[in-house]
């Protein structure tokens, strides 16, 4: 007996059957990550968008900004963030559109537009000229805050940041849930599952080639699944060169010290991009981790720290 074909108003009721089933599932296991990891800090709100953070410790101020697909639990989890607060005041932020802080449409979250709305909140909170630590693409909104506020940033810390456009097309790819309609389609149905399947890959690459430390099975990786958070990733994504193109155009300009720590072993971002800033810097020291790749708080929490104390000596105010 010969096959029938198909026809094609099948075809697409099967399909949009699939997608059904995947948005529910996908929303499904959002709530369920929701409920396992509530808030982990406060909320303040400025200009109508409400940001989460978490703050501990006394002292000087030290302002945290996660990398990209990450939330501040990366943060906590490392133990930067109480061990920074055994001698520092510290406020770290979910950025726009992680964990639970919000990302309104119709705004370009550039880093400038990022670093503009965490000023805001320091302001609404009463902190006055912070220490400014970015890991990854956290270290674009620390440069851009400290660029565009240069008397109100007392000293940055960065942590394997990406400073330099490099032509490489996987920030095209990864930015593909960030375009209107197909982008939502995507970050509902599709994309957490693909992500889902592709996660244990993904964790060893960016900690290779350092083995991922037993601690990390705790991070709440269900909550990075969640559509939103998908959406801010590749918002995240999609600007990242230009970004880098713009602001480095502008770093001669910083005249505060900062620290850059990079690991040489790095296979997300080459070392070569921490050496160039720190060429470019007069102020700045170079932190160099022999053999330790994306993850330096992870890996290198001591090093991150005295990088951290090497910037407060030298911060004045």
């Amino acid at each position: 007996m010969a096959n029938k074909k198909i026809p094609l108003a099948a075809k697409l009721g099967l399909a949009a059957a699939a997608l059904g089933a995947a948005a529910l599932y996908n929303r499904k296991k959002a709530r369920g990550a929701e409920a396992a990891t509530p808030p982990a800090g406060k909320f303040v709100e400025v200009d109508g968008v409400r940001l989460h953070y978490v703050e501990r410790g006394d002292g000087k101020p030290l302002v945290m900004l996660h990398g990209m697909a990450a939330l501040v639990q990366d943060l906590l989890g490392s133990g930067l963030i109480d061990r920074a607060a055994e001698r520092y005041r510290v406020i770290a932020f979910d950025r726009p559109g992680y964990g639970y802080s919000d990302r309104p449409r119709g705004t370009m979250w550039t880093p400038e537009a990022q670093a503009a709305l965490i000023r805001a909140a320091l302001v609404k909170l009463g902190i006055e000229r912070p220490l400014v630590l970015g890991h990854s693409w956290g270290t674009l909104p620390a440069l851009a805050l400290a660029l565009d506020h240069p008397d109100e940033v007392a000293g940055l810390v960065l942590l394997a940041g990406p400073y330099f456009p490099v032509k490489r097309p996987d920030p095209v790819l990864l930015a593909l849930p960030s375009v209107p309609v197909v982008g939502t389609l995507l970050a509902n149905t599709a994309t957490p599952l693909l992500a889902r399947a592709a996660r244990n890959r993904v964790v060893k690459q960016i900690f290779a080639p350092n083995p991922v430390p037993p601690e990390f099975a705790a991070f709440p990786a269900e909550l990075g699944l969640r559509p939103s958070h998908i959406q801010a990733t590749a918002g995240d994504a999609g600007l990242l060169q230009l970004a880098e193109l713009r602001l480095s155009k502008r770093y001669r300009e910083l005249r505060l010290p900062v620290a850059i720590v990079a690991g040489d072993g790095d296979r997300l971002v080459p070392y070569a991009q921490a050496e160039r800033l720190h060429a470019l810097l007069p102020h700045s020291s170079l932190h160099r981790l022999n053999g330790t790749g994306h993850m330096v708080h992870w890996v290198a929490l001591d090093d991150v720290m005295a990088a951290i104390d090497t910037v407060a000596a030298r911060a004045v105010g």
